[in-house]
């Protein structure tokens, strides 16, 4: 039996057992990005729900169902790139389970859907408002732009397509970062077996 305060082996202070005790990095970046890219899913699926808000009065308009407060907003009709967008949302889930699972081809999937459905439609948006938005911004003026409640309209969109921005390239960072480590697990278990 070993005592607290008894003899160590000559040449150690008895704490060289701490090597034992550290988690390997591809596990610790896997539990770190894990939960940045579920934060990341999470704020894409409020993004979803937000743009759905924004598509309700025309969904409702092509099933003839008439909403008179909704008619009342006067909400512009949406683009294509809108209903592109909403594809994204069962992506989101992809990712959810892959991460659950650490499944590299999920994942894979996941990264692949985001770019095209989440990344690509968000590209097309700034792309289709940018005319106005930088009417806007270097005139200040709204008699050139479209405006929605008194606000330009580009504006508001630019403000949810660049945070859309910001989610969807994070979460593509994180997920490629966790295939790296998955990979590696993957590695490290093959060569020990």
């Amino acid at each position: 039996m070993a005592s607290r305060g008894g003899p160590t082996v000559e040449g150690t202070d008895g704490t060289d057992f701490m090597h034992r005790q550290r988690v390997a990095s591809q596990y610790q970046l896997s539990a770190l990005n894990k939960s940045r890219l579920k934060s990341c899913i999470f704020v894409h699926i409020l993004l979803f729900f937000i743009l759905l808000l924004k598509l309700t009065p025309d969904v409702l308009d092509r099933l003839d169902i008439f909403v008179l407060e909704l008619e009342e907003l006067e909400v512009p009709k949406p683009l294509k790139w809108e209903f592109w967008y909403i594809i994204s949302f069962p992506v989101a889930f992809v990712g959810l389970s892959a991460v659950r699972r650490n499944n590299i081809q999920a994942m894979q999937i996941y990264l692949g859907g985001t770019i095209a459905n989440a990344v690509v439609p968000v590209l097309l948006g700034m792309y289709t408002y940018f005319g106005d938005v930088y009417t806007y911004v270097n005139t200040k003026s709204m008699k050139d732009i479209q405006v929605w409640q008194g606000y330009p309209y580009g504006v508001l969109w630019y403000i949810f397509l660049l945070i859309a921005m910001q989610v969807h390239v994070f979460s593509i960072i994180f997920a490629s970062k966790l295939v790296t480590a998955w990979r590696l697990k993957g590695s490290g278990a093959k060569k020990t077996e």
